[in-house]
């Protein structure tokens, strides 16, 4: 069986996973790490642990689970940098140079390397793999991944647009080929993860064309917590005020939806209180369903046409309003949606039967596809899953 760590700043998501049988015997969460009492949810059970540091939770969970029915460990790493353009074996060397791309991602690869130093040091034994969001994206071309800033950033510093949620885009793209019928190869998809993070990406012939998260995943669409898209001087007159510390965390944790608002950054909250007619719940409501329009309508320029978009992720797959709002306008790109169809739950296609484009939602599975990358890496080593 494949154990799926996926390490926070606070947090440790964990599945164990039988892919020959295709079940989930062992999944949960710790919350809270750095305390005396964080939340722990094993396979639904909920309870207090001590957790002070990563280690601290990975051992509570360690003397839960089947450690001898581990074959290898799987490791969710947000950014690769331009290294890593694939899941790879875990090795000293390859914990050095991750310690260096941590700038790229301050608020999540210190914590994806804390959670992999604390599993090496528990199961010592087992073949591990690091598995990292940025990497489907490596196939963007230069057109893509290139700002228009003078090239030795790029060259000197690897400022750049790299992309994330890969694991999320690459399952869904892969899931909606075998709905469809038809090779991947010949598909050019819309794959739209939204959530608490939003990232949309065009995957044509089965490659990440583009993307909508950048250099960091601040860039793009309207988050929960994160503004997306912004005119760089808006930043700078932000950190004028603020300095740049206060800067980037209202920028990430205190913008998206929550900043607009002035509700929440759950999408269920803000609709409530637009259907109590709070005016800028509604207007949030719209900029973020406006965003993933115009994301759609580019995308399907950028690839000369489209086969399917697939809504995935918390609240693409739950929120029928915001699939409503986001397709309004779209019906000249083939796209018509069934409102019956919409309003339904799990894995469905949504779109009318004339309709030349299908809408799909499909549910992610991130730590299943993790799992079988770190099968695919490992290969022999951990045929016995």
């Amino acid at each position: 069986m494949i154990l799926v760590l996926n390490s926070g700043s606070s947090s440790l998501k964990f599945q164990l996973l039988n892919l020959e049988q295709n079940a989930v015997p062992f999944r949960g969460l710790i919350e809270r790490i750095g305390t005396k009492d964080a939340p722990l949810n094993f396979n639904g059970e909920h309870s207090q642990i001590r957790a002070l540091n990563h280690r601290e939770a990975f051992e509570a969970i360690a003397q839960k689970l089947p450690l001898e029915r581990i074959t290898a460990v799987g490791h969710r790493v947000v950014h690769g940098g331009e290294h890593f353009k694939n899941s790879v074996p875990i090795n000293p060397q390859l914990l050095e140079t991750l310690e260096t791309l941590s700038p790229l991602a301050p608020l999540h690869n210190p914590a994806n390397l804390e959670g992999i130093r604390a599993a090496l040091e528990l199961l010592p034994n087992l073949p591990m793999v690091a598995v990292f969001d940025t990497a489907f994206h490596a196939t963007l071309p230069p057109k893509s991944y290139l700002y228009a800033l003078p090239h030795a950033l790029y060259t000197e510093h690897q400022i750049r647009r790299y992309g994330f949620h890969g694991t999320s885009h690459q399952y869904v793209s892969k899931q909606a080929a075998k709905h469809l019928e038809r090779p991947i190869e010949q598909l050019k998809l819309i794959t739209l993860h939204l959530g608490n993070g939003a990232s949309a990406c065009a995957v044509q012939n089965g490659a990440s064309l583009d993307t909508s998260m950048g250099f960091t995943p601040l860039e793009g669409l309207v988050m929960g917590t994160r503004s997306g898209d912004l005119d760089p001087s808006v930043v700078l007159k932000l950190a004028q005020l603020y300095g740049l510390e206060q800067t980037s965390e209202l920028l990430n944790k205190k913008s998206g939806l929550l900043g607009l608002s002035g509700v929440s950054n759950d999408l269920r909250d803000v609709h409530s209180s637009a259907d109590a007619g709070v005016e800028w719940a509604e207007r949030a409501l719209e900029v973020m369903a406006y965003r993933i329009t115009k994301q759609i309508g580019a995308y399907a320029a950028a690839m000369g046409g489209l086969d399917a978009i697939i809504f995935t992720g918390g609240a693409g797959e739950n929120d029928a309003d915001l699939r409503a709002r986001a397709l309004k306008n779209l019906e000249f790109l083939g796209l018509e949606l069934d409102a019956e169809k919409n309003a339904t739950r799990g894995m469905v296609e949504i779109s009318k039967i004339r309709s030349r484009a299908k809408i799909l939602v499909i549910p992610t599975d991130e730590e299943r596809m993790i799992a079988l990358e770190t099968v695919r890496v490992l290969g022999a080593r951990a045929d016995n899953v």
